[in-house]
C-alpha cells in the first residue's frame, strides 16, 4: 500500500482511514479511541457529528431513516477526505450498518478499510443497558441488527469479535489494520 509522489520521486506510505463500524454498545469509541493512539493517528468520534435532530430522535427511541443518515454520513465522509487529502491517516466510528452507507463513506476517500465490531444481540443488550451518558436506548439495538448488513467480501474490511476484552478487541482490530497495510502502517 504505497502511493508514489512523482514530483518528490519518492514513495510513501498511503493514508489509510480506517472505519470501526458495527451496532450500538460493540465498544466502538473505546477500541477506536486505543487503536488511534497506538497507531499515532487522529481519532474521530462520528457521534459528534450527528446533526442535533438526529440526537434528540435517537434519545426518544425513534430509529433514524436513511434520509436522516445522509448529512450525517457525509460529515464523516468530509472528514475522511480532509484527512486524505492532508496526506494523514485516521481512525473515525460510525456504525455503518447498511451497504449504501459505506459506500457513500468511501465516496472520494482513496484507502478506507472498516473493521466491523461484531457480538450476538445478547452479549450486546446487557452491555447497553450498562452504559451512562449515551443517548442510544437499549431499545434502538433490535433496530440496529434489522438494519445491519455484513460486510461483503468485495468490501475492504475486516470482522472483530468483541465477546472479549478491551485489550484483546483491541489487539484484533490493531492486527486487522496492519494486515490491511501490509505491515505496520505509517504512524506505528
Amino acid at each position: 500500500m504505497t502511493s508514489t509522489d512523482a514530483s518528490a520521486g519518492d514513495a510513501r506510505p498511503s493514508p489509510l482511514q480506517v472505519v470501526v463500524m458495527g451496532v450500538s454498545a460493540t465498544g466502538k469509541s473505546s477500541v477506536a479511541l486505543l487503536l488511534a493512539e497506538r497507531l499515532g493517528w487522529e481519532f474521530v468520534e462520528g457521534d459528534d457529528l450527528h446533526p442535533p435532530a438526529n440526537v434528540e430522535k435517537m434519545r426518544e427511541g425513534v430509529p433514524l431513516s436513511d434520509t436522516d443518515r445522509e448529512p450525517w454520513l457525509d460529515l464523516v465522509n468530509a472528514r475522511a477526505r480532509e484527512r486524505a487529502r492532508a496526506g494523514a491517516s485516521s481512525v473515525i466510528t460510525c456504525s455503518a450498518l447498511r451497504r449504501a452507507y459505506r459506500d457513500r463513506l468511501e465516496d472520494g476517500v482513496p484507502a478506507m478499510h472498516f473493521v466491523h465490531l461484531h457480538a450476538p444481540y445478547a452479549v450486546l443488550k446487557p452491555r447497553m443497558a450498562r452504559r451512562q451518558r449515551h443517548f442510544m436506548p437499549t431499545g434502538l439495538l433490535r433496530s440496529q441488527f434489522a438494519t445491519l448488513e455484513p460486510l461483503e467480501p468485495d468490501e475492504d474490511g475486516s470482522v472483530v469479535d468483541v465477546s472479549g476484552t478491551l485489550e484483546e478487541v483491541v489487539e484484533l482490530a490493531l492486527a486487522a489494520v496492519r494486515r490491511r497495510a501490509g505491515g505496520p502502517p505509517a504512524g506505528v
